[in-house]
C-alpha cells in the first residue's frame, strides 16, 4: 500500500508546435494558469457529485437533482479550460494523479449525509474556486491573454451563479 506524501511539483507544461501568435514564455505561464484552475474545477466537480450520490434527509430530490446540476455545469468549464490550454499549445492536465496532487481545495469528507452539511461544504469549496477564479482574471490580465482572461471570466461568472444557487438552500 502506498503511504500518501506531501510534495511539491513544479511542472512546465510542454508546448506543442503552433502558428498561435503568443509568445512562448506567455503561453507557457498561462498553460499553467489554466491547469491549476482545471484541477480545482475538476476537484470541485467530484465534490459536487460526492453531495449528489451521499445526501440524506427531507430536501433529498431538490438537493439530489442541484448537486448534480452543479456537477455538470463544472464539466462544461473544466472543459473550456482544457480546451483553451491546448489551443494555446499547451497540454490539458485533468488526470486523477494530476488533480489530487494540485487542487487547491480542502478534501470534502466522506462522512456528510444529511443536506446541510453538503449545503455548507459545497458552499464553501465553491466560494474558494470563486476566489481563485478571480485571481486568475487578474494573472491573465497580466499575462496580456485577452482570450483567456475572457475564459476565466465566463467561469468566475458560472461559478458565482452556482454558489448563489447552493447558498440559496441554506438560511444563513
Amino acid at each position: 500500500m502506498k503511504t500518501p506524501t506531501t510534495r511539491t511539483r513544479t511542472v512546465r507544461p510542454l508546448l506543442w508546435n503552433t502558428h498561435h501568435d503568443q509568445p512562448e514564455s506567455r503561453r507557457v505561464a498561462v498553460v499553467a494558469l489554466l491547469n491549476a484552475q482545471l484541477a480545482d474545477i475538476i476537484d470541485l466537480g467530484l465534490q459536487a457529485k460526492q453531495a449528489h450520490w451521499n445526501v440524506k434527509g427531507p430536501q433529498f430530490g431538490q438537493l439530489h437533482d442541484l448537486f448534480d446540476d452543479v456537477a455538470e455545469e463544472l464539466g462544461g468549464f473544466a472543459d473550456d479550460l482544457a480546451e483553451r490550454a491546448v489551443q494555446l499549445g499547451g497540454v490539458a492536465r485533468g488526470t486523477l494523479q494530476t488533480v489530487a496532487a494540485d487542487s487547491r481545495l480542502a478534501a470534502y469528507t466522506t462522512e456528510l449525509l444529511d443536506g446541510a452539511g453538503h449545503l455548507w461544504a459545497l458552499s464553501s469549496a465553491l466560494a474558494r474556486v470563486a476566489q481563485t477564479s478571480r485571481a486568475a482574471i487578474r494573472l491573465a490580465e497580466q499575462a496580456g491573454d485577452a482570450g483567456t482572461v475572457d475564459v476565466f471570466t465566463q467561469v468566475s461568472r458560472g461559478i458565482d451563479k452556482l454558489l448563489w444557487k447552493v447558498e440559496a438552500h441554506v438560511a444563513f
